[in-house]
């Protein structure tokens, strides 16, 4: 079985870094990306079994990329991290199928368990 491929996308490098660092050691296949449009080219090359995406973002935001993976990958898991969590933005990305909402800083140890939850088809 090959290992789960996640995608980590976030305007701020330590970010994706540090989780990065973190799913490697757990044997996850990680790629990190500043910003959304690189980010969704690579995704029409290759499925992702986990998106994490920052919400606030420029150019193309999270909603925009929770749009375009549901579109591409409805099977796909989105996960949302924020540093303007309000509860207006979380109850419009849990509309919009997100399968969970984390306030930056975000706990690694958190994201660990929301993407394993993610993956093993948990709420």
């Amino acid at each position: 079985m090959s290992a789960n491929k996640i995608m980590i996308i976030d305007d701020e490098k330590i970010v994706g870094d540090m989780a990065k660092l973190s799913l490697e050691q757990e044997g996850y296949v990680v790629e990190t990306f500043l910003s959304a449009e690189p980010a969704l080219e690579r995704l029409k090359e290759e499925k992702f079994d986990v998106v994490v995406t920052d919400l606030k973002m420029k150019g193309i935001d999270g909603m925009e990329v929770l749009r375009t993976v549901k579109r591409l990958y409805p099977k796909t898991k989105v996960i949302m991290i924020t540093a303007f969590a309000n509860l207006d933005s979380a109850i419009e990305a849990l509309r919009g199928d997100v399968h969970d909402f984390f306030p930056k800083p975000v706990r690694i140890k958190e994201l660990k368990v929301s993407i394993q939850r993610a993956l093993n088809g948990v709420q």
